[in-house]
């Protein structure tokens, strides 16, 4: 049981597609412990039974709101005085601005959109690294739209950017802590957010056909990932960007 003794936080649970609960599962597997946050009450219909599966506590975080990311971090200190890693798996952007061109983006889209995809790991790292006592590890989940231009992912793409060099500014600050921050570039899965993309179908059987294992990456591959890094199996490694999408990324199509 490589993560027996570890424990963490897993942000973004909605449902059992979710890839934070892909994330979670894999971590328990191999002995780790979680707490998962999850929205609001209208997901704790699918939360709850979820976390329980696992014996995993779950407490609402709204990454919006400073308060409430503060009172969620209240709830992890009564149960833990110290963590060991944090997968961050949180991203939204208005439905609105996932359609159409990118420059139509509207101002308060844009804005949302960075907010909570982007600025959500800075704000949660920095509470989540003063748990971190004896250092530890953080994982952020990207998308091949921070690279090149993906149809009707727009601001989403632009989003994932900033989010891929927030972790490489995170490197350079909190490793003299001896904490580490990765980032995993998953292939398309249907999610609950990857279903607000228009064409989405489409994108599944685009990959699918021009990946070199012919096939989509399921929750569990990047899982068991988001494991793997958090692990002391990956400990010199910091920075990173790590695709986890049956190889399209290396493709030209």
């Amino acid at each position: 049981m490589i993560l027996k003794n570890k424990r963490g936080i897993v942000l973004g649970l909605a449902n059992a597609h979710s890839i934070s609960w892909a994330c979670g599962e894999a971590i328990n597997n191999l002995g780790g412990e979680v707490i998962f946050s999850y929205l609001d009450d209208r997901f704790l219909k699918w939360v709850a039974p979820l976390a329980d599966k696992i014996n995993a506590k779950y407490f609402p975080l709204d990454v919006s709101k400073d308060s409430s990311i503060d009172e969620f971090f209240k709830s992890v200190v009564n149960i833990w005085d110290s963590i060991d890693f944090m997968v961050h798996a949180v991203a939204f952007a208005k439905t609105t601005d996932l359609d159409g061109r990118f420059i139509d983006t509207s101002r308060d889209g844009f804005s949302i959109a960075l907010d909570i995809s982007t600025y959500s790991l800075v704000a949660t790292s920095k509470r989540a690294a003063n748990l971190m006592k004896s250092g530890g590890s953080i994982v952020t989940l990207t998308y091949y739209g921070s690279e090149k231009v993906v149809p009707n992912y727009n601001v989403m793409g632009v989003a994932k950017s900033a989010l891929e060099a927030s972790t490489r500014y995170l490197v350079a600050d909190l490793g003299p802590d001896n904490i580490r921050v990765n980032a995993i570039s998953a292939g398309p899965i249907n999610t609950l957010s990857a279903r607000g993309i228009t064409g989405f179908s489409k994108i599944l059987h685009h990959v699918a056909t021009k990946a070199p294992l012919r096939r989509n990456v399921n929750a569990s591959e990047v899982g068991n990932a988001a494991a793997f890094l958090v692990s002391d199996l990956s400990t010199g490694i910091t920075g990173e960007t790590i695709y986890v999408d049956c190889g399209y990324n290396i493709m030209g199509v």
